[in-house]
């Protein structure tokens, strides 16, 4: 499988030589487009309220998307009407699409129908996403959260939050196509927040010099397992012994980590990220248990069978780094000239 030998190399030491000098094709490029942005031959628009952007530099999960929920359910406790924004990759259609009750992950994309049903904020979804965000400002919207864009330049931002996996760091540190690397470790003095998930265990943050200014960390703390079929709830522990651990998303060895430190021998079942799992997929022949990453539950519910289980996970912070993320970002919003203060009651535009 061609995505995993990348990411061996990607996230091991050495790059493709071949690739290599195709990286630096794509660092022009993406360096040409920035400046191109910086100088006014290509235009970001404002979208006439706050935007926020939770985005990363690498290629694969960081953990951006529980982030994104821990966060607008944070901005909505503070009163604020959140509109939830992301491309909704591999959907059927271009055209922006805001998420009602009845939407399915393959019109609106998994971690789109994720965010809506964990956070129950506004959603769309669009390959543009000036125009997604657009159709949340008319029903409403007083701030915009976006689920990864942080290259998607076209939308102007007011704040910026990168996200890294400590466990994998910037990989072999090469921009893409020979390393992980969207766009150059430079990036990182230009945002907002930097946030750390994970303790930094690969080479590349070691001793914190890739690291400007003071990281956010942050953990990933998984709930109570629970049946897909019926909403029943059981504790991870208790599953302990051999489990089918089914993970398509850009980490799934996290996943399949956290099961083995609750006790569980995990048999695993990597699949790409954003895979349409079927049912045949999940036929391993016996009756253990299934366990799965909660975006690929949602792509599960129409031939779910008692063996199948998600596995929710929550966004923790210390009180301090919870507290002082949601100051700069309440500040942030506070000062936008699109809001005025939103403690006396921000327009919806």
């Amino acid at each position: 499988m061609i995505e995993a030998w990348l990411n061996r190399r990607w996230y091991g030491t050495s790059a493709p030589a071949a690739l290599r000098p195709l990286s630096g094709l794509y660092g022009a490029a993406v360096s040409a487009r920035r400046a191109a942005f910086r100088r006014g031959w290509l235009r970001a628009h404002r979208v006439g309220v706050p935007v926020v952007v939770v985005g990363n530099l690498t290629v694969g999960g960081t953990g951006k998307t529980p982030l994104t929920i821990w966060l607008a359910l944070r901005l909505a406790q503070q009163g604020l009407a959140v509109g939830l924004v992301s491309r909704g990759y591999g959907r059927d259609s271009a055209q922006v699409r805001v998420l009602g009750p009845d939407a399915g992950w393959r019109e609106v994309g998994d971690e789109p129908l994720l965010l809506h049903r964990r956070t129950r904020c506004p959603t769309a979804v669009a390959r543009d996403r000036v125009a997604a965000a657009t159709a949340l400002i008319e029903r409403g919207a007083q701030v915009i959260l976006a689920d990864d864009g942080l290259q998607h330049l076209r939308l102007a931002r007011d704040f910026e939050i990168v996200v890294i996996d400590g466990s994998r760091g910037f990989g072999n540190g090469r921009l893409l196509p020979a390393g992980p690397l969207r766009e150059s470790l430079a990036r990182l003095r230009t945002v907002d927040a930097i946030v750390l998930n994970g303790a930094p265990e690969h080479e590349s943050l070691r001793g914190g010099a890739a690291l400007p200014g003071s990281p956010f960390s942050m953990r990933l703390d998984p709930g109570p397992a629970e049946r897909l079929i019926s909403g029943e709830t059981r504790a991870i522990e208790s599953f302990r012994g051999r489990v089918h651990a089914v993970a398509a998303i850009g980490h799934p060895e996290r996943f399949f980590r956290e099961l083995a430190a609750r006790g569980l021998d995990p048999i695993p079942h990597p699949f790409p990220d954003h895979h349409p799992l079927g049912a045949a997929e999940l036929d391993f022949g016996d009756d253990l248990p299934v366990l799965m990453t909660e975006k690929d539950a949602v792509k599960c519910a129409g031939f779910a069978d008692p063996r199948l289980w998600c596995v929710p996970v929550e966004a923790r912070f210390s009180e301090a780094d919870a507290q002082r993320l949601t100051e700069l970002v309440l500040r942030k919003i506070d000062s936008s000239p699109y809001c005025g203060s939103w403690l006396h009651g921000c327009p919806s535009t």
